[in-house]
């Protein structure tokens, strides 16, 4: 049999200011990046799936959702998956360092493999790797820069879930 193309769409949104990319693949979401570099091999159509994720990110920049409902389909290593699946443990408003997501995935000493891993997450706020600090509070990197990594960080908790 022969294995057909997934059809891969992408529509880039201006949330808060904020330039998003979102990304789909056979009906799941597989990206949620920032500024507004068009993916390769990916066809510009904003689907239904694609506003619906638009819409869950901008409640939450709005504060008025703090769970995310949509499908999701994230590629990586074995290891990049355990880290990602890890973040996703992290509740709304908290925060983690790169030691206890090394520990939670049970490679206590893998602490710049997370990073490494953190810093390839493909789906940025939908799975929150801007919860991910430093030992020390310390921000440290962030794909779509530290001032929006404490945007996101101050929002979780100066506003209450309102919804």
């Amino acid at each position: 049999m022969k294995k057909e193309n997934a059809i891969k769409n992408y529509f880039i949104y201006s949330l808060k200011k904020i330039k998003i990319v979102i990304t789909e693949e056979n009906n799941a979401i597989t990206g949620v990046f920032f500024g507004n570099e068009i993916p390769d091999g990916f066809i510009k159509s904003e689907t239904l799936l694609i506003k619906k994720a638009s819409e869950q990110i901008e409640e939450y920049l709005n504060g008025k959702r703090k769970k995310f409902s949509l499908p999701l389909a994230m590629h990586g290593t074995e290891f990049q998956m355990d880290v990602w699946r890890a973040l996703q443990t992290i509740p709304y408003g908290e925060t983690r360092s790169y030691k206890e997501i090394a520990e939670l995935v049970h490679r206590p000493k893998a602490v710049r493999a997370v990073g490494m891993a953190n810093h390839r997450n493909p789906i940025s706020i939908i799975v929150p790797c801007h919860r991910v600090i430093g030992h020390n509070g310390s921000l440290a990197g962030y794909g779509g820069g530290l001032p929006l990594k404490k945007y996101l960080l101050e929002l979780e908790q100066a506003r209450p879930f309102s919804g």
